[in-house]
């Protein structure tokens, strides 16, 4: 059996219909815009010492806030050295189950880990779910190509100003496997959902057939 990509076990944890139709009509290009907030993660010391660049950077927070989370990282992080100087950028990895891009190789204390920029806002915590699978699929295949353990990988808000560390724990690694299972087992589109808030951003919305039903109705 083929590997699964990164993006797809991402997309089968998030909703296994949109991976269908995904699978089904092609994945679409990268939008620009989630590639310029990508790059500020390799920015980040420039973002801190160069007003203009900051201003005209995609940031979502005041730029005083964006300084402080940075250095409050850049004080905190035992790996912030080898996250802003990373030993490789756009690495394409492939392990047992699952192949993609990292963003980042990050050369620190406990070994070589992934991180992976995120373009959306970061949960309050830790993570979203889908995503964790993402950086889960990145340290496995990493760990599979170097034939060694890989504890953790580092998930990069850069629009935001924040990095968050996982763990490779057996939580995250039992989710990871429940998405590989899922992604195995998608021939056909899998059921409907409804009233479900993860249906408005999405790209298959239109085509999809997902029943929605107003706040009105529901309170009927």
């Amino acid at each position: 059996m083929s590997t699964h990509t990164f993006r797809d076990l991402e997309t089968a944890a998030y909703c296994p219909r949109k991976l269908y139709y995904r699978r089904r009509d092609g994945a679409g290009e990268i939008p620009d815009e989630i590639e310029a907030v990508r790059r500020l993660a390799t920015e980040y010391e420039r973002l801190l010492t160069d007003d203009a660049a900051l201003l005209a950077a995609p940031v979502e927070v005041g730029p005083d806030e964006y300084r402080d989370r940075l250095r409050s990282l850049r004080d905190s992080l035992a790996d912030w050295d080898a996250l802003v100087a990373p030993a490789a950028l756009d690495v394409y990895l492939e392990g047992k189950d699952a192949r993609g891009i990292a963003h980042k190789l990050v050369a620190g204390a406990d070994g070589t880990v992934p991180s992976l920029a995120f373009a959306g806002r970061p949960p309050e915590n830790g993570v979203w779910e889908p995503q964790t699978v993402r950086l889960v699929a990145a340290a496995k295949a990493l760990a599979w190509e170097r034939e060694r353990e890989v504890s953790h990988a580092y998930a990069e808000y850069p629009a935001y100003g924040v990095v968050r560390r996982i763990d490779v724990n057996a939580r995250r690694a039992g989710v990871y496997r429940r998405a590989v299972r899922t992604a195995d087992s998608i021939d056909g589109p899998p059921g409907r959902v409804r009233n479900d808030a993860k249906c408005a951003p999405c790209e298959f919305r239109e085509n999809c057939g997902v029943r929605t039903r107003s706040l009105r109705s529901m309170l009927r």
